[in-house]
């Protein structure tokens, strides 16, 4: 197929792109290199342009013959959100409403989403599934939600065909080596936990080791960029005009911030401090995907099923690129 990459120059995005290149597909990204890479997209694939340029979106649709598209472009910090909500309703919204109607000017009915556990918000039961109530507690959580909302209001009135998949904790890098996280600020725990290995930062903070779960800490399920990558693609061939996908992408294996300190000790071999702060507001105690839907569905299941094997993937990225793309 001929598939639009919204955000292919992302983590996430530029890791799915490789993907489907991979598997035949023929790929171009549309990113406007705010928060991507330009590095981290194959020469000559690459369409400079902003999601709110409508026109654009719908001429890059119309000359390239695309048949879907996939849509990671968002702005993804839960703080910032709550600092700076108008950016991402203008961004995360407002952007994804543009490529919608460049979409349907375009006469482009198929679209894989980039939601996100957040649309849950704090849950009332753990492992998490896809009927649990979405009460986004984050503005972020909220964007994303609308986006959902619009799609199966898209799908209802034009026929579009779409699937939602909610992403848990998006981790590790391409094992071969040559792609993978590189966020400015980093976000992201295993990441900053190498900062610490790399000598990069002085310690690495846990907010909280207070809550009720076996340590303490917070518990996540931490799924491989290639995994989230691999259901992405599953998903582009269940597609049905007028009908949506909701599906969870996670391991279904929750893993405490100590926890992922001490996988970081035993894969890199290195020392790695660590100091006690406060809990972050918003941050509830546990996290895990209940992922049995998005396994049957779409005939799909992590590769990446050991701590150590995600944290294995994403040293070898940092330790040879300790700048990220940089290097």
């Amino acid at each position: 197929m001929k598939i639009l990459v919204t955000g292919g120059a992302g983590y996430v995005g530029s890791h799915a792109t490789r993907f489907l290149e991979m598997a035949g597909h023929e790929i171009w990204v549309y990113d406007n290199l705010c928060l991507g890479h330009r590095s981290a997209v194959a020469a000559g694939r690459l369409v400079e342009g902003n999601l709110h340029d409508q026109s654009k979106l719908a001429a890059v649709l119309t000359e390239k013959r695309i048949e879907a598209v996939m849509h990671f472009a968002a702005f993804a910090l839960v703080g910032e959100s709550v600092s700076d909500p108008a950016k991402y309703y203008a961004n995360n919204v407002g952007g994804s409403l543009a490529l919608l109607e460049a979409m349907r000017a375009s006469g482009v009915r198929k679209i894989v989403f980039s939601s996100t556990t957040a649309t849950y918000g704090a849950p009332e039961r753990v492992p998490i599934g896809e009927d649990e109530p979405q009460r986004p507690i984050n503005p972020y959580g909220f964007t994303k939600l609308a986006v959902e909302r619009a799609l199966a209001d898209y799908a209802r009135a034009y026929g579009f065909a779409y699937a939602a998949l909610r992403y848990f904790n998006a981790a590790g890098a391409s094992p071969r080596g040559d792609l993978g996280e590189d966020h400015t600020p980093e976000s992201h725990l295993i990441p900053l936990v190498l900062q610490v290995a790399l000598a990069q930062r002085t310690h690495i903070t846990v907010f909280g080791d207070d809550y009720p779960t076996r340590d303490g800490t917070c518990i996540r399920d931490y799924i491989h960029v290639d995994d989230l990558a691999s259901a992405h693609a599953q998903a582009l061939e269940r597609l049905t005009p007028s009908q949506g996908l909701h599906l969870n992408l996670g391991t279904g294996e929750g893993h405490s911030v100590k926890e992922v300190i001490e996988a970081c000790r035993r894969v890199t071999g290195r020392n790695i401090a660590t100091e006690i702060g406060p809990r972050r507001p918003g941050d509830p105690p546990e996290l895990v995907a209940d992922s049995r839907k998005a396994r049957s569905t779409l005939d799909w299941s992590p590769k990446y099923v050991e701590l150590d094997a995600i944290v294995a993937t994403a040293w070898r990225w940092h330790s040879g690129h300790p700048h990220g793309f940089g290097d």
